[in-house]
């Protein structure tokens, strides 16, 4: 599904990227994981095309991405900060997406999902930041594509919102997809992920499951293995 080979990015002086080799098959939930300026997001974005990388190779279902923006029709992104016009009303946002996108009915039951009925007349600028992130993700999965990128996806759901996202993410999963995800909550990256991948300043410093990472950090939970990790590169 995506195949990174030697990737390498700088911002000026800083080397955000390092040789990152990544491969992602089709179908599961990945997360990608590490602490901040560890590159996920500089990662999130070469993969979109938003982010031109100084040296390496990304290849979505065996195309080089460098050939064609095509590919980004077969992506669903959700940003970790989305921003759109404040004025505009909810129902309005939805629709200007379905006529840049394409035809899709899956938004009413998103809408009826994430019990978005009472907010479509609403604007975004009057919205609380869990409100609009629900927004954001019926924008993000009322089209049905094989790749979809949650960057921060629980930021400001409240607890049954974020049963339901968790859910949305084993529904689509069931269909296939490839889900990669970024998050700060372990336990929901714990919960929802068939894998992570560890990124730390700018390689990988581990992929596969969560009970062997457990296994290699010699750790009895999660949080710990990933704090051991912090604490024995930062000693």
């Amino acid at each position: 599904m995506v195949n990174i080979q030697n990737l390498h990015k700088r911002f000026g002086k800083n080397q955000v990227l390092s040789g990152v080799d990544l491969s992602i098959k089709k179908g599961g939930v990945f997360a990608v994981l590490g602490p901040n300026g560890s590159g996920k997001t500089t990662l999130i974005k070469s993969i979109l095309g938003m982010v031109i990388p100084n040296k390496g190779e990304i290849s979505i279902n065996d195309e080089n991405i460098k050939k064609n923006s095509n590919y980004r029709h077969q992506i669903d992104y959700l940003p970790q900060i989305a921003n759109f016009p404040s004025n505009l009303k909810v129902k309005e946002l939805i629709k200007m997406i379905k006529d840049l996108r394409g035809k899709t009915n899956e938004d009413e039951r998103l809408i009826d999902l994430f019990k978005l009925h009472p907010f479509l007349d609403k604007k975004l600028g009057t919205l609380s930041g869990g409100t609009k992130q629900k927004v954001n993700l019926v924008l993000t999965f009322m089209f049905n594509s094989p790749l979809i990128i949650l960057d921060e996806p629980t930021s400001g759901l409240d607890p049954i919102s974020l049963i339901r996202l968790k859910n949305l993410i084993q529904a689509e999963k069931s269909k296939g997809k490839t889900i990669l995800i970024t998050s700060h909550i372990m336990s929901f990256v714990e919960e929802v992920s068939d894998e992570i991948v560890f990124l730390l300043e700018g390689k990988i410093y581990f992929k596969g499951t969560v009970s062997k990472l457990k296994t290699k950090t010699n750790q009895p939970d999660f949080e710990h293995a990933i704090a051991s990790i912090l604490t024995e590169n930062h000693a």
